[in-house]
């Protein structure tokens, strides 16, 4: 049985999700960047919340869990590290665990470098990768507590998954991203249909969100630090691609 996923905007720009087995009524919330549209969502659907997928500890990812935990005595799952400042967690998990949603399976990938503790979700049943500041449509997220190359190490765990899986971030920032990754690559077909794509999604008040892994590694510059045109592109042929990649990162940091 394949999982419900809705889209829930949150914030300014902020994208919740909640993911539901039909078969056992389990419902989880990926992240809680507040609480009231969760909530609303939830009541819309007529679910109830039995978990919190948490990826990081920014409070725009876990502003809400308080709230929720209150209302729905659901259970929070979280990143290992305890130093981390997420409250209420009930679970900590790291590579390779596997978290059960009622009937559902999600895989646990540690995706450092935005912070150390950022993990992200896969339910390969379903074919969806929650990434959230890891990996962005047509972008990635800054790089606050890791660094450049431990950056890169976790988009390309992240690019080996198969082209049909969908990604789904935790940000509405994919016009932007175009925007930006269009000076580097202007020539990229892949990139200037996305660019197509997003302007009528948008225009429409549309999500950009979600698109498929395949898309994002024809078009998403971030991902392809090491194809050779892209790093001439930057002035550094010849170099690591993490050290493309860091000079790529330093651009959008400063655009």
């Amino acid at each position: 049985m394949a999982a419900d996923i809705r889209i829930v905007p949150c914030l300014s720009d902020n994208f919740g999700y909640l993911v539901h087995d039909s078969a056992t009524g389990a419902t989880a919330s990926i992240d809680a960047p507040e609480a009231a549209p969760l909530i609303a969502a939830l009541e819309k659907e007529g679910w109830k919340l039995t978990d919190i997928l948490v990826t990081h500890h920014h409070g725009d990812h876990v502003g809400g869990i308080a709230e929720l935990k209150q209302k729905y005595q659901c259970r929070v799952v979280a990143p290992h590290d305890a130093n981390a400042k997420i409250a209420d967690v009930d679970l900590r998990v790291e590579e390779g665990d596997v978290v059960k949603v009622g009937g559902l399976s999600a895989r646990v990938f540690e995706t450092p470098g935005h912070t150390l503790d950022h993990i992200s979700y896969v339910f390969d049943e379903d074919r969806a990768l929650f990434a959230a500041d890891t990996l962005f449509s047509i972008g990635c997220g800054r790089v606050f507590e890791g660094t450049y190359p431990m950056m890169w190490e976790s988009l390309l765990k992240l690019r080996e998954l198969p082209d049909d899986y969908k990604l789904y971030c935790g940000h509405e920032y994919t016009a932007s991203n175009v925007k930006f990754a269009l000076t580097i690559e202007p020539d990229n077909a892949a990139l200037q249909a996305r660019a197509k794509q997003v302007e009528q999604q948008r225009a429409a008040g549309q999500p950009t969100i979600p698109v498929t892994l395949g898309e994002e590694k024809q078009a998403n510059v971030f991902l392809r630090a090491d194809v050779p045109s892209v790093a001439a592109a930057v002035g550094l042929p010849g170099e690591s691609a993490a050290d493309v990649f860091g000079e790529i990162r330093e651009r959008k940091n400063n655009s």
